[in-house]
């Protein structure tokens, strides 16, 4: 916590919400400057509420990078990630809306319905750097403005990091004059531990695409953090043997190369060199029980 007195000062909680695969954790990671949510092109990438925060001079801004709403099934993790989604929009301050450009079906519309009226909320129309034809995003935006009064309606591209100062404006003035709530050193508030997790999960996803069930997930079995190396343990679970052949792959090649990518990430994180040790086991049905959910991690 900061000493910062000014009664000017800005701080609040931004929801960033969306269905699956917008580019919410993207947005979020670009926007505070640090890799803090992972990402991949696979839905449901992002399991956990997580923040990332970005401090100036006269405003915090505490980003909630949320799971995607979930409309596809319906077991006990997709309740869990749904219920996150909506803890989170009735707390939030502000809520960035995110589309894909040029792209809005039913599972966009189940997401807008869920905002509250008495919440401000920004419309961020991502990926348009994919349009080929720029002015079809005019009244692609109207359309979608018809359906709320929205406080702003910024076009971006997050990836190219394309019209995210003006976001960050329209989002600064609607930030409640508040004292800062984290550090001005802080880019997250979740442990190295669970960044961990996230990271070897995120090259699972990347290393198998859409041939591992999104049920997958991973348990840090031990971590040691010392002055000049961290020791990390983890554990991959998956719902069955097809499932652990697929990470392990041919005499254990995509397993390594997914350890290795992991490592080197969490490296770069963590500043010190790390030993990482990943196992593979079949643990079926842990996501389609509130007890198995809460025992990896699940709030």
């Amino acid at each position: 916590m900061t000493d910062q007195k000014d009664s000017h000062f800005r701080c609040g909680y931004i929801a960033i919400v969306g269905r699956p695969n917008v580019g919410k954790s993207t947005l979020m990671n670009e926007l505070i400057g640090a890799k803090v949510s992972i990402t991949s092109r696979k839905a449901q990438t992002t399991r956990h509420r997580i923040m990332g925060i970005q401090t100036d001079d006269d405003a915090q801004f505490v980003y909630v990078d949320t799971p995607g709403f979930q409309t596809r099934y319906n077991n006990a993790l997709n309740k869990n990630l749904n219920r996150t989604v909506r803890d989170t929009l009735s707390t939030a301050d502000v809520i960035v809306f995110v589309v894909d450009a040029g792209v809005y079906g039913p599972a966009d519309q189940q997401v807008l319905d869920l905002i509250p009226e008495s919440v401000p909320a920004i419309l961020v129309i991502n990926k348009t750097d994919k349009v080929k034809e720029k002015a079809e995003l005019i009244p692609f935006a109207e359309k979608i403005a018809a359906l709320r009064d929205f406080a702003a309606i910024v076009p971006v591209s997050a990836r190219q990091r394309f019209q995210l100062n003006r976001l960050e404006e329209e989002i600064r003035h609607l930030l409640p004059e508040n004292p800062p709530f984290f550090s001005p050193d802080d880019v997250t508030d979740r442990s190295e531990r669970f960044m961990a997790a996230e990271i070897i999960r995120e090259k699972i996803f990347r290393y198998t695409g859409d041939e591992l069930p999104y049920t997958s997930t991973v348990v840090i079995e031990q971590f040691e953090r010392k002055e000049k190396i961290c020791r990390v343990f983890a554990a991959v679970l998956v719902e069955r043997d097809a499932h652990k052949a697929m990470i392990i792959g041919h005499k254990g090649e995509k397993l390594k190369e997914i350890s290795t990518e992991a490592r080197l990430d969490m490296e770069k994180m963590f500043g010190v060199p790390v030993y990482l040790e990943i196992w593979v086991k079949v643990k079926s049905g842990w996501a389609d029980n509130e007890a198995g959910l809460r025992a990896y991690g699940y709030e």
